[in-house]
């Protein structure tokens, strides 16, 4: 049988099983290791993948990071160190017109660095900042909207848990692709802020002004901060200043979170088997679908597919823009139904050799597709985000929440449009420090 055909069946196949609701990391590995023996004629080396590709993924430093960091996570959330970000904010910007909501979104970027799960981050802000804003008059849909769309920036600022992912994968370098996220991370952080502001300047009932706190409280407030202040300076200053790798900063982000859960006295026994559990079943859950994704790529590779894609969409002499939108708004489908690690891992075997073949930069292309993901979880009819919001909001309904994220939605689209036609937003950071970007 011709390769590429057998890869179209195996595609097939895969989506079969996942409709089946076989998980989506073993509907990639059943696929990929059949299809490779049929392409082989011989069953051995397709059993011997699942052997070399889980023993590659178990034993990955690159992905060690991932436990470590969700661990950091919970034990954050757990400690208050997440309401600690959030005080911080309000104390300086919370006396504004929708300064609250302000907030949230600079305490879900704060929590964002901590965590680097989106989804956490907006769980987590959800119960501390909303019924915040809700008891101080501010509207549901902005205040609902806020806490959904600033989850999202926990995929794009780092450490982020999906970069992590896609740097393994791609064999990129973990910090290149960090430093690389920066700028956009700000842009997405500063068009949240712009989209706040107009609606409230459209109506400033919706996010009435709270009390101004005194330079003495703000100073206070400070001091109280400073456990989530010193953790995000040890964990991050330590991987950008070249004191830690990623993995050690993972390591010290963990160790020292635990430490405040312990020192505030809200370790215990069942807390802590929470924490275990809750990262343990993420973690697994990634790595089988890191996994699944490895022998399917694997087994595309061998079919040589992406080489039949890149010739035949270059025979079509298409603009090579055209052919980035089109795959973002792919990217913005598949984001808004499937999980967002999921879909990347499931079309990055084929879509990573398209973008490259076309001349566009590896981490370039990164930061654009951690972007569409993160705008697919704010994305009707599913939005990850939005249902995670309404499962932790007392009594605001589902069509509020949705309503609510539209303008971060339409901000988030301007951005993604900037970064598309100037690339240089998102490199000349790694190129200015010097960094190898090959």
């Amino acid at each position: 049988m011709d390769p590429v055909l057998i890869s179209v069946l195996g595609i097939i196949g895969m989506f079969a099983l996942i409709l089946l609701h076989v998980p989506i990391g073993v509907a990639m590995a059943a696929a990929g290791a059949i299809g490779f023996g049929v392409l082989q004629a011989h069953w051995k080396p397709a059993v011997s993948i699942f052997a070399t590709e889980l023993s590659g993924v178990i034993s990955s430093p690159e992905l060690a990071v991932v436990p470590l960091f969700l661990l950091m996570g919970s034990f954050a959330g757990v400690s208050g160190l997440s309401a600690d970000i959030y005080r911080l904010a309000y104390a300086f910007i919370g006396h504004r017109k929708g300064g609250l909501a302000y907030a949230t979104i600079g305490g879900c970027a704060g929590f964002g660095a901590v965590c680097g799960s989106s989804v956490a981050t907006a769980a987590t802000m959800g119960r501390v900042a909303l019924p915040e804003m809700i008891s101080r008059g501010y509207s549901p849909r902005l205040a609902s909207g806020s806490v959904a769309a600033g989850g999202t920036l926990g995929m794009l600022i780092p450490p982020s848990v999906i970069m992590v992912i896609y740097a393994f994968i791609t064999e990129k370098f973990i910090i290149t692709l960090f430093v690389a996220a920066l700028v956009p991370a700000l842009l997405a952080l500063l068009g949240h802020f712009l989209a706040i502001w107009i609606q409230v300047a459209r109506n400033p009932e919706i996010g009435p002004a709270g009390e101004k706190t005194s330079w003495l409280e703000r100073w206070q407030v400070l001091r109280k901060s400073w456990g989530v202040m010193f953790l995000l300076g040890a964990v991050i200053g330590g991987i950008y200043g070249g004191v830690f790798t990623v993995v050690e900063a993972a390591a010290l982000g963990a160790g020292l979170s635990f430490l405040f859960t312990v020192a505030r006295g809200k370790m215990n026994w069942a807390t802590l088997g929470q924490v275990l559990k809750e990262t343990a079943a993420a973690s697994s859950m990634l790595y089988v679908m890191v996994t699944g994704a490895s022998i399917f790529s694997f087994f595309i590779s061998a079919s040589k597919m992406p080489v039949f894609l890149v010739e035949n969409i270059q025979a079509l002499e298409l603009s090579p823009i055209f052919v980035v939108y089109a795959v973002v708004i792919v990217y913005l489908i598949l984001g808004s139904i499937f999980d967002s690690i999921a879909a990347m891992l499931i079309t990055l075997p084929f879509v990573f050799p398209l973008i490259i073949g076309m001349g566009y930069d590896a981490y370039w292309w990164g930061v654009i597709l951690v972007m569409v993901m993160e705008i697919g979880l704010i994305t009707p009819p599913i939005g990850m985000n939005v249902f995670v919001i309404f499962g932790v909001a007392d009594n605001i309904p589902l069509k509020t929440i949705f309503s609510g994220i539209f303008p971060f939605f339409y901000a988030d689209i301007v951005r993604i449009n900037i970064l598309i036609w100037f690339p240089v937003i998102s490199l000349w950071l790694p190129r200015a420090l010097g960094m190898n970007l090959n």
